[in-house]
C-alpha cells in the first residue's frame, strides 16, 4: 500500500463506528426497558432478550471488529466458530459453576 493510499484510508469520519454506537445504545435501553418496564411474561422477556442481545452481537461484529475485513474479502469463518465455541464454554461454565455452588450452598 502507497503512502497516498494509506492516509485516504485513515482520513475519512468513522461514520460505521457511530452508527454501530448508537445502535448498540439503542438495542441497550430496549433490552433494559423490556426488562424492566414492560408487562411482557417472563419467557417473553427472555426470548426478546436474547434476540435483541444476538443483533447487537452481530452489529458489533460487523462495525466494530471488522469482521468482513479480510485479504479475500469474506467472512472469517473459523474465526467466527472459535469465537462462538469461547462464548459458548464460558457461558456453559458459569451457569454450571452457578448452579453446583447454588445445591451446596442449599444442603
Amino acid at each position: 500500500m502507497s503512502n497516498n493510499e494509506q492516509t485516504n484510508s485513515h482520513s475519512h469520519f468513522p461514520w460505521s463506528h457511530l452508527i454501530g454506537f448508537g445502535l448498540s445504545i439503542v438495542l441497550t435501553l430496549l433490552a433494559l426497558w423490556v426488562g424492566f418496564a414492560s408487562d411482557f411474561s417472563f419467557r417473553t422477556i427472555m426470548i426478546i432478550v436474547v434476540i435483541l442481545a444476538l443483533i447487537q452481537a452481530a452489529i458489533q461484529l460487523l462495525m466494530f471488529m471488522h469482521i468482513t475485513e479480510s485479504d479475500s474479502s469474506r467472512i472469517q469463518v473459523g474465526t467466527i466458530l472459535y469465537a462462538v465455541f469461547i462464548a459458548v464454554a464460558i457461558v456453559a461454565g458459569t451457569i454450571w459453576v452457578m448452579s453446583f455452588g447454588m445445591h451446596n450452598m442449599n444442603m
